[in-house]
C-alpha cells in the first residue's frame, strides 16, 4: 500500500520500474462521465499526486466493453485527462513501452488487469467486464504486446484490481454457454467468476501462475471501500486504475 488513498496493483513485483495502483472509494469519483463529476478533476489530481503522476497527462478511454486495444504513445498524453470527450474512443485496453505515459481505466465492478514486462520494459492495462472477457481481451492484449514489443508471456507479471467476485456476481444461465467452467451454480442461481476466468486466459496465454497477483477484493462485498454498479446502479462513481513506466 502506497498510502491510505490507493493500493498497489502488482504487489512488490514491479522492481521500481512501474507505478501501478488503484484508488479507493475514499478518493471519491474519478470518472468524468458517470455520477457527480464536478470534483472529479480535483479527485484525480489528489490521487495521482501521491503517485508522482500529473493528472493532465493521463491517457483515458471511452470504454465500450469491447476487445479493442490501443498502443499508447507520447502523442496520446492528455487524452481524456481533463474532458471525457477527448478520450480515446472505443477502447478497453492500453499497452505502451513509453516512459511517463500514464494509462488509466475506470471501473465499478468490472476487472482491471495490470500487465508488466520487466525485460522490455512494457506495460498493459485492461478493462475486463464479461463482454470484453468474452472477446478474450486479455489474451488479445498479450498478443499485441508480443507483436509490438516482442514480449514473452512467461516474462510477464499480471495484477488484478478490485472487481465483483463469484460470491456476488449473479448472471443468467446462458453464461454457462459463454464461459464453460467459469460459472458457479448455488441454490439454483448462477454466478460468474470473472477473476478466475481472466486468470485462466492469462495462464492459457503462457503467463506463469507465480507471476499473477490477486488482492482478492470484491467490490460488492466491500462496497464501503469501492463503488459497485450492482449495488448502486449505473450512476455510481468509478475508481481509477493507473499504470505508468518510470
Amino acid at each position: 500500500m502506497r498510502s491510505m488513498n490507493n493500493r498497489s496493483a502488482l504487489g512488490n513485483l514491479h522492481d521500481g520500474k512501474v507505478i501501478s495502483a488503484f484508488s479507493l472509494r475514499s478518493c471519491q469519483n474519478m470518472s468524468l462521465f458517470y455520477s457527480d463529476t464536478k470534483n472529479s478533476l480535483s479527485n484525480r489530481k489528489n490521487f495521482l499526486q501521491s503517485l508522482g503522476i500529473d493528472y493532465r497527462d493521463l491517457v483515458c478511454a471511452k470504454q465500450v466493453h469491447s476487445g479493442n486495444i490501443r498502443y499508447a504513445q507520447e502523442s496520446d498524453l492528455g487524452r481524456g485527462a481533463k474532458s471525457y470527450e477527448s478520450s480515446v474512443p472505443d477502447t478497453d485496453a492500453f499497452i505502451t513501452d513509453k516512459k511517463n505515459v500514464p494509462l488509466a481505466i475506470f471501473t465499478a465492478d468490472c476487472l482491471s488487469i495490470f500487465l508488466f514486462d520487466p525485460k522490455i520494459p512494457a506495460i498493459g492495462l485492461v478493462h475486463a467486464g464479461w463482454r470484453s472477457a468474452k472477446e478474450q481481451i486479455v489474451s488479445r492484449t498479450l498478443d499485441l504486446m508480443q507483436e509490438e514489443f516482442s514480449s514473452r508471456p512467461q516474462d510477464l507479471y499480471a495484477g488484478f484490481g478490485p472487481a465483483i467476485r463469484s460470491c456476488c456476481y449473479e448472471v443468467g444461465r446462458e453464461f454457462e454457454d459463454f464461459f464453460p467452467g467459469a460459472v458457479i451454480e448455488k441454490e439454483k442461481k448462477y454466478y460468474l467468476d470473472l477473476v478466475n476466468l481472466s486468470k485462466k486466459q492469462l495462464l492459457d496465454s503462457g503467463v506463469s501462475e507465480d507471476g499473477i497477483f490477486d488482492p482478492q477484493i470484491c467490490t460488492s462485498c466491500l462496497n464501503m471501500d469501492f463503488f459497485s454498479f450492482r449495488r448502486e446502479g449505473k450512476d455510481c462513481g468509478r475508481i481509477m486504475s493507473v499504470a505508468m513506466l518510470k
